[in-house]
């Protein structure tokens, strides 16, 4: 009989009918744990060659996992190393729990970004669950890295479903962290002092491997300013296309930058503008030139070659090369290519990050992408009067799914007034509204929902708000 089976008959007999040398419970958590790691006890075999399943659940799997995950021991001596940083407060890590067992289960990864910000670590019990999620939700990775501490990492290293921890930053320096540590000491350097994060990239670029160089152009769009177009530029002529197309989006926010001018001499040979005519003539071909400034040639599909390379090229040129306000240009004709230059107006505004063009594009089509160009202030202005004049949609509930958190006063009561208004004619059709409300308004303006009408959605929002508060309360302590 293997370990497995002898626990498991034992506790279905009871030890008075079959005596088990050692601690029972201490023995079931250790294998608990060992198992939710993928690891299996010498010796033992399924049927079909596999691992063997685990049967614990609800309290039984929390008291199990708490009991061997926090002794962090497993069969054979192995045992975890020793924390350094301290546990969140028993009433978080009860939180937590709750959230992790489907009480407002979508708000686990904002719960994990403000654990993460405290710099402590969860309990050991909830490890294995977790690393789960992480492995299914990549979203959550970069706040586990953290948040898992020593014994997490153990853990992953058992079982290569949770590996990919190990490449979440942990706060090592630059010097001796991995891509993701380097990337998160970057990204730190370069708020504090931009050159100098600069410098200490350049300084190491031949080094870099090239999956990792992507990603660590892009931490360069803090603090971008014509001080980096040379590096960048040179990055143009990186091997990796992933590289380059970085580089590429970070120089199209440079208008004064060499790629810049020659994407707006590239609009110039292909848009006139008379009077209030565009008249626009696609490009006939994409040469390595335009390649190398950040044009693919391969459309997806669905989009003629000559419309996409047109696209890449509007979105890509200075936005001033039009020569006119964003209003006067949509007010004029465009007898050809009307919906791909206006498209490629729309790209341009949220590669640019301009505020006016996003303002004027956000008009013409209300897509959420737009408010990245517009301070969360702003951002909540615009959706604000969106609300107002909008009916409840799809479209709406994109528009705010893309506003910033956390809600002002604004924002926030129009939204639960369009929650009353459609209460009366649609209850039906607020669920996703009603979330999204509890979920992104501040928290600190639960009193402002419980006070705003005594219709059930607006209550619903209220103790989604209070839930929300108390959390963030429970981790400061």
């Amino acid at each position: 009989m293997t370990g497995w089976d002898d626990l498991t008959s034992t506790a279905l007999v009871g030890t008075d009918r079959r005596p088990y040398t050692g601690d029972l419970l201490e023995a079931a958590a250790v294998e608990t744990v060992r198992r939710r790691a993928g690891a299996s006890t010498p010796g033992e075999h399924t049927p079909d060659g596999g691992k063997p399943s685990d049967g614990a659940s609800g309290e039984e799997r929390k008291a199990a996992e708490e009991r061997g995950a926090g002794e962090g021991r497993e069969p054979g001596g192995g045992r975890a190393p020793e924390e350094e940083r301290a546990a969140i407060g028993r009433r978080a890590a009860e939180r937590l729990r709750r959230i992790l067992d489907g009480e407002h289960e979508r708000l686990l990864p904002e719960w994990l970004a403000a654990a993460a910000a405290t710099g402590r670590r969860v309990p050991p019990y909830v490890l294995p669950e977790l690393l789960d999620r992480g492995r299914r939700d990549r979203s959550i990775r970069v706040h586990l890295g953290v948040l898992a501490g020593q014994r997490g990492r153990w853990l992953a290293g058992l079982n290569p479903a949770w590996d990919y921890l190990l490449d979440e930053p942990t706060g090592e320096t630059w010097e001796l962290g991995g891509a993701a540590d380097r990337r998160a000491h970057l990204s730190a350097l370069r708020a504090a002092d931009p050159g100098q994060a600069r410098a200490l990239l350049e300084s190491t670029w031949e080094q870099e491997a090239p999956d990792d160089r992507a990603g660590f152009v892009e931490v360069l769009a803090e603090g971008l300013s014509m001080a980096d177009e040379p590096f960048l530029e040179q990055a143009l002529d990186d091997r990796r296309r992933e590289v380059r197309q970085a580089a590429a989006n970070l120089l199209t926010r440079l208008p004064s930058s060499r790629m810049s001018r020659r994407m707006a001499e590239r609009l110039r040979a292909c848009v006139t503008i008379d009077g209030d005519v565009i008249a626009v003539e696609a490009p006939a071909y994409c040469d390595k030139e335009m390649e190398r400034d950040g044009i693919r040639q391969k459309p997806p599909r669905g989009i003629g070659e000559r419309a996409w390379w047109l696209q890449q090229i509007i979105a890509r040129a200075p936005l001033s090369a039009w020569g006119h306000r964003p209003a006067r240009l949509l007010a004029m004709k465009i007898p050809d290519w009307d919906a791909d230059v206006k498209s490629a107006w729309v790209r341009a505004a949220v590669l640019q990050r301009d505020p006016e063009w996003a303002r004027a594009m956000f008009g013409w089509d209300p897509i959420a992408d737009l408010l990245v160009a517009l301070s969360p202030e702003e951002q909540q202005e615009l959706a604000a009067r969106f609300v107002a004049e909008h009916d409840l949609d799809s479209q709406l509930i994109m528009v705010l799914g893309g506003v910033s958190s956390h809600w002002g006063e604004g924002l926030a009561t129009a939204v639960l007034r369009k929650i009353v208004k459609v209460n009366t004619t649609q209850p039906w059709n607020l669920a996703e509204l009603v979330k999204l409300a509890g979920e992104h308004i501040d928290p600190a303006l639960h009193e402002l929902a419980e006070d705003f009408s005594p219709a059930e959605p607006v209550q619903k929002v209220a103790s989604l708000l209070r839930f929300r508060a108390d959390m963030y309360k429970e981790l400061t302590r």
